[in-house]
């Protein structure tokens, strides 16, 4: 009945960790860029009363064994980096991925990191910046009286100027890809940053011979998350929590039953 408590108390625990899992994900369901977040569970060590394949007799083994579980834990919770629905905007410096890959963010710190939100701005210095002021790396200055600003699906970004009709080229967005995306260490604000599971940045052009994404003008990427997905999975582990806590009930009432014996 100890093993009982114990391993209803982990599968509760797991639970609880697993519905914080749901609701951070239901909680970025409008963020732009956000990928959702599925929790792993694995088993716990096992208790081994009789080991299976150990001998019965000269001429036979155990064919199965006891072996008595303690429970549950959560493992991980997997970035899921599916393609999120596209939205329209009347910024043309929007930008969405069609595709792998992540847009090179250089932070204030010196340090690169990497997001799929492509909601940028200008800054007062013409600088192609995030919502924080983060330069966009290659860094992209557009002049302060340029009329029109075109990035094409390779990520060249052109502008026109007053009395010009000829463009001119202010530079290219280039694009960066893990070979394991789901390694990359999660720090808040859209942005990742690389690991050793990860493996290091591969920089190239969209649509180059790298594989990554092309990029698309004036649209948002939206969140990934299932709504509906995100409710059913908070009820199945409800049902999960619910089940377990009466295993402890149970557990509990059977030692009192083995208390009251005694008396």
């Amino acid at each position: 009945m100890i093993r009982a408590l114990y391993s209803a108390a982990s599968g509760m625990t797991a639970q609880q960790m697993n519905v914080d899992n749901i609701a951070h994900n239901l909680a970025n369901a409008n963020t732009a860029g956000f990928k959702a977040r599925r929790a792993q569970f694995q088993d716990l060590l096992y208790q081994t009363l009789t080991q299976p394949g150990a001998a019965a007799s000269q001429q036979s083994a155990v064919p199965t064994g006891l072996q008595l579980g303690l429970g549950t834990r959560a493992a991980s919770n997997e970035i899921i980096f599916s393609q999120g629905d596209f939205s329209a905007t009347s910024n043309p410096l929007d930008l969405v991925i069609q595709g792998k890959g992540f847009f090179q963010i250089r932070r204030a710190a010196g340090d690169l990191a990497y997001t799929r939100a492509g909601s940028f701005q200008l800054n007062r210095d013409g600088s192609l910046v995030t919502s924080d002021g983060d330069l966009v790396e290659p860094q992209i200055t557009i002049p302060q009286n340029a009329q029109t600003i075109t990035i094409a699906t390779d990520g060249t970004v052109s502008f026109t100027q007053p009395g010009q009709t000829a463009a001119q080229k202010a530079g290219q967005i280039q694009l960066a890809n893990f070979q394991n995306p789901a390694g990359l260490n999660s720090i808040g604000r859209n942005l990742y940053l690389p690991t050793d599971s990860s493996g290091d940045a591969i920089v190239g052009n969209a649509g180059g011979a790298e594989g990554l994404g092309t990029l698309l003008q004036g649209y948002v990427e939206q969140s990934n998350v299932s709504v509906v997905d995100e409710f059913v999975n908070l009820i199945v582990s409800q049902r999960a929590y619910e089940a377990n806590s009466k295993v402890v009930k149970a557990a509990d009432e059977m030692y009192q039953q083995v208390n009251n014996i005694s008396q």
